[in-house]
């Protein structure tokens, strides 16, 4: 953990929570107790899609292992693939929790894969952003950005907007469309700036198509790695990625900007396996995540957290994230049902209207 935090960071989650969530609540502490103990027990939580490098994962899994013990091996993998390991696995599962884009965590439901669990700060989590169940909750938000880099694109090219990027002549990357959420809602946001909405994607797979025809689309993934090796000359990625890449590369390297005329704030949610060999630990690792240490973790890593109006974030952390300014023209998804919808049929739109195209 960053050494400069205060002390108050370094509290527990059973203190953290015992004394100011369950105050004069001595059943619900009990209740959290019951769970550290057995997660303490099973010893280990295995993720899939919570890399260390995704919204500062590391120190999520450095402080469960710091204060319960928990040892920790992630797999990454899209959300796409989070689900049908979950499906594939059944019984034999191998993985305790997933971490997957908004628009899966219903289909993972759908698909019978999760079990519910309501941390102690429910309540404290907009109703947009939670199962009402408890299977699936968002732990943070993202907001589609450009990230250029400063080497391979000139200033006067760099685009600042979605109208920008149509008329450049620079590559563009955005990664697994139809599998990965952070390329789906590229896409979304795209059509927003574009006059499209949530049922119609058409604005933004037109984008698309027309990079695809100029041989501008690229089909390198915007990773870490791709980007250091300058194989990327401008990614669509969540804020939280671009800056974090950013700042891990080389901070003067690159530009990272939202698109002022539109862009998509989604967020990310953990899923609980239904046959998670170490169900308790994946528990307690959801009440971690949702508690202020575990939210104060995710807006280190530029990530911003699901309870920010509960919370007050250390002046070095929230000097980390972009200006509230830049955010003005982007907006979270308002019609849930049509967006799955569209979700859904988008890997199919995205070979027939887009790489049929491909220079």
């Amino acid at each position: 953990m960053n050494p400069t935090r205060s002390t108050l960071l370094r509290l527990t989650l059973t203190a953290a929570l015992g004394t100011t969530l369950f105050a004069g609540q001595a059943q619900a502490s009990t209740e959290l107790s019951d769970l550290i103990a057995a997660a303490q027990e099973e010893g280990r939580v295995d993720s899939v899609g919570m890399p260390d490098t995704w919204a500062n994962w590391k120190d999520t899994w450095a402080d469960l292992q710091e204060h319960y013990g928990l040892e920790h091996m992630d797999t990454d993998m899209s959300s796409a693939e989070e689900i049908a390991k979950f499906k594939a696995e059944g019984e034999n599962a191998t993985a305790d929790i997933g971490d997957v884009g908004i628009s899966f965590g219903p289909i993972a439901v759908a698909e019978g894969v999760t079990q519910p669990y309501k941390p102690a700060t429910w309540d404290e989590i907009p109703d947009w952003a939670k199962d009402g169940e408890g299977h699936w909750v968002l732990g943070y938000t993202g907001t589609i950005a450009f990230m250029t880099n400063k080497q391979l694109v000139p200033e006067e090219e760099r685009p600042r907007s979605f109208a920008d990027l149509a008329e450049g002549e620079y590559s563009v990357s955005l990664g697994a469309v139809g599998q990965a959420a952070q390329a789906n809602s590229s896409v979304l946001a795209a059509a927003f700036a574009n006059g499209g909405d949530e049922s119609d994607l058409a604005p933004g797979l037109e984008l698309f198509a027309e990079l695809a025809r100029q041989g501008r689309l690229s089909l390198a993934d915007p990773s870490i790695a791709n980007l250091e090796k300058g194989e990327v000359e401008v990614a669509l990625l969540w804020d939280f990625n671009a800056l974090n890449y950013r700042d891990q590369i080389d901070r003067d390297a690159f530009e990272v900007v939202i698109p002022s005329d539109a862009s998509v704030t989604s967020g990310y949610a953990t899923i609980i396996n239904k046959h998670a060999p170490h169900p308790n630990a994946a528990k307690l690792a959801r009440e971690f995540i949702l508690s202020d240490e575990g939210q104060f973790n995710l807006a280190e890593g530029y990530a911003r957290p699901i309870r920010a109006q509960h919370l007050t974030l250390p002046e070095e952390i929230a000097a980390k994230l972009l200006p509230n300014e830049q955010y003005a023209n982007a907006r979270p998804v308002e019609d849930f049902d049509a967006w799955e919808q569209s979700a859904r049929q988008l890997p199919r739109q995205w070979q027939s209207q887009v790489l049929m195209h491909q220079q």
